[in-house]
């Protein structure tokens, strides 16, 4: 049963179960998820604000479906994506009280929303959800150490191609990668113009390295070529 979106100062309302959410470094070898009963199920539509930057991170969210980005408005008001979280993802798991950045649904998802307090009452008793939360902050720590490493030394090719390969290797199984975000997303996680990242995917195009199925799919034509322009 899915429960309906009810949020006020950051307040859900957590009486129904979830159901089983995708497969993930949270399922045990037998496919056993871990966040089984831990939470409740919501719906959020397009652009719809999960939580905001400053406000208290008393609960940690999973996608079910759908994808979700976190992100930062500076001052002058441009916008830094900071993630992406497509379905299976953990998010909102902060070392402090408060979230460090905002989360909007991209499009409509379905969000697993778990008390924060719940969850590591379970994981200090459980060695195999704590080991997964473990997993998942590191997993976490990884992309954003990436991301520094992009946005501080790599060209706007070499973002992109980052930006895809990273996309691949998350969808290791789908021989097409769907883009639930749209190109204004991409350069804002990227630090680059909207007219740069069309361009570049243009590129990538006609190098023979990609080919555009419409806006939203991108087939890897050479994962050997995409990979050389990551480095």
């Amino acid at each position: 049963m899915t429960v309906q979106y009810a949020r006020s100062a950051n307040v859900y309302d957590l009486r129904q179960a979830s159901p089983a959410a995708p497969p993930s470094m949270l399922h045990t070898d037998d496919g056993f998820d871990l966040f089984q009963g831990l939470g409740a199920r919501m719906s959020f539509d397009r652009d719809e604000e999960i939580f905001g930057e400053g406000e208290p991170a008393d609960f940690v969210y999973r996608v079910i479906s759908g994808a979700v980005r976190t992100y930062r408005v500076l001052s002058d008001g441009r916008r830094q994506i900071g993630d992406f979280h497509l379905a299976g993802d953990l998010f909102g798991l902060e070392a402090g009280r408060e979230h460090m950045f905002s989360a909007e649904a991209i499009g409509h998802c379905e969000i697993l929303v778990c008390r924060r307090s719940a969850l590591f009452g379970i994981a200090a008793r459980s060695a195999e959800l704590g080991q997964a939360l473990w997993a998942q902050t590191a997993l976490e720590l990884e992309r954003a150490q990436a991301h520094l490493m992009l946005l501080g030394r790599k060209s706007a090719c070499e973002r992109v191609a980052t930006f895809l390969a990273a996309l691949a290797d998350r969808c290791p199984g789908d021989r097409e990668i769907v883009l639930h975000m749209s190109r204004q997303d991409i350069a804002d996680y990227l630090g680059l113009t909207i007219e740069t990242v069309s361009r570049t995917f243009t590129q990538l195009q006609s190098d023979g390295v990609i080919a555009l199925n419409g806006c939203r799919h991108v087939q890897i034509l050479s994962r050997g070529a995409l990979a050389r322009l990551t480095q």
